[in-house]
């Protein structure tokens, strides 16, 4: 059996039933910093290097989210290669 489920809300309204917690303050502290380093960069290595100690945990953190999207891809493919099509 399949059964589906529309929810039609906001995502400050989804945010707010799940209870996480507003982060709104603290991402655009994040964005405002971005936008100051931004302002001087003149070439892809100094933006390269501004994003290595803007993101969280640095390089470091940088890696490890890659690793996580690498693993998902490999096992959305490997779910699709042994089952077919996936819906």
């Amino acid at each position: 059996m399949k059964m589906n489920v529309e929810i039609d809300c906001t995502p400050e309204e989804a945010r707010r039933f799940l209870g996480l917690p507003d982060v709104s303050k603290a991402n655009d502290v994040y964005v405002d910093a971005i936008a100051k380093a931004m302002q001087g960069v003149t070439s892809l290595d100094q933006l390269s290097g501004y994003a290595k100690q803007l993101a969280p945990m640095g390089e470091m953190g940088l890696k490890m989210f890659q690793q996580f999207v690498e693993q998902g891809a490999g096992a959305a493919m490997a779910g699709f290669k042994a089952g077919g099509k996936k819906d």
